[in-house]
């Protein structure tokens, strides 16, 4: 069988990284927070998803365009994915910046068209609402800086060490973007209220632009933060679980 062209593969990284994006955060602005009245218009209550919802759109995007394009790309979605996947041998070196440049892309496109999509609800502020991630007074919580870079260095290398557990050869068959999706969502349950959840620079960079409000000035920590994780856990997997082979890349993208 073929093997995918580069421009198959960054077009799917740019494809899957819209769709988590899109799902992801769309799902954040539009549906997180929704207040019902009563009948008899004495009461309102949450009908909105809330950070359970969140979590489960942000996992649900990656299991079903893991599903439609993995064959292809890999379906990293995520720099910091894709750093680690180089370090562990599982994309070649000179696909990073491509990979790279199409998820940012992807990502970006998703946040113009959530912005575009957002404004058609009269009143609405993109200024702190469009799913941006931050720490200090953006944290959805107050977290401190230093609380986000470790929750994000920690989550993020984890999150790699089941990406590469998942699609390893040795690993059951057809289950990786599952598992994959479920660690996401996970990963959020615990992170949201700290940092909004990033993970994810690209997911970051996707909406920080628009949304204003000091998310631009802070992008740094979630470009950072993420990469450094997948930095980690891009070593810890093949040092730890493939006999201490760090083949930097000699395998394609699993």
């Amino acid at each position: 069988m073929t093997s995918p062209s580069p421009a198959a593969k960054y077009g799917a990284e740019l494809f899957g990284t819209f769709w988590l994006v899109f799902g992801g955060c769309g799902s954040a602005i539009f549906a997180a927070k929704q207040v019902a009245e009563s009948e008899d218009g004495r009461s309102t209550f949450q009908v909105g998803i809330g950070f359970l919802g969140v979590s489960l759109a942000f996992g649900l995007t990656v299991v079903t365009m893991a599903y439609a394009v993995a064959h292809i790309s890999g379906a990293h979605f995520n720099p910091a994915i894709s750093l680690g996947a180089a370090v562990s041998g599982r994309l070649p070196w000179k696909e990073v910046p491509g990979y790279w440049i199409s998820q940012v892309v992807g990502g970006l496109l998703a946040g113009l068209l959530l912005l575009i999509i957002a404004n058609g609800l009269p009143g609405f502020s993109r200024e702190g609402n469009m799913a941006a991630n931050g720490y200090g007074e953006h944290s959805p919580s107050g977290y401190s800086l230093t609380a986000v870079i470790i929750a994000e260095i920690l989550l993020t290398a984890f999150f790699l060490i089941v990406v590469l557990g998942a699609t390893d050869d040795r690993a059951p068959k057809g289950f990786g973007p599952l598992a994959i999706g479920l660690a996401l969502t996970l990963i959020h349950l615990i992170s949201i209220p700290i940092s909004n959840t990033s993970v994810n620079p690209a997911r970051s960079t996707g909406v920080a632009f628009f949304n204003g409000n000091g998310a631009p000035g802070q992008l740094w920590v979630f470009w950072l933060a993420p990469l450094i994780g997948g930095l980690i856990g891009g070593v810890i997997y093949p040092f730890l679980f493939e006999n201490g082979k760090l083949a930097i890349g000699s395998r394609a993208a699993a």
